[in-house]
């Protein structure tokens, strides 16, 4: 365990000391939810980002929703 704590950086630490208060499942599933919000967020902030540098557009939108990206299966 030592070892794997040299490879962690401060704020996974930070993180990891958190979760040790979690007394609850309740108290778990609404941490998820504020970490699943914090990186929707995130999400949505570079997509606006890269609409606004012209990077993304409708017709980039239209094309992505017509590719096929799913690995093909033998």
């Amino acid at each position: 365990m030592e070892q794997s704590r040299a490879t962690m950086n401060a704020a996974q630490m930070d993180f990891l000391q958190l979760l040790g208060h979690i007394k609850t499942i309740e108290e778990l599933e609404e941490l998820s939810q504020v970490v699943s919000d914090f990186y929707a967020r995130k999400a949505e902030e570079g997509m606006n980002r890269l609409w606004e540098t012209g990077q993304w557009s409708k017709e980039k939108d239209e094309e992505m929703m017509r590719t096929h990206l799913r690995t093909p299966y033998k």
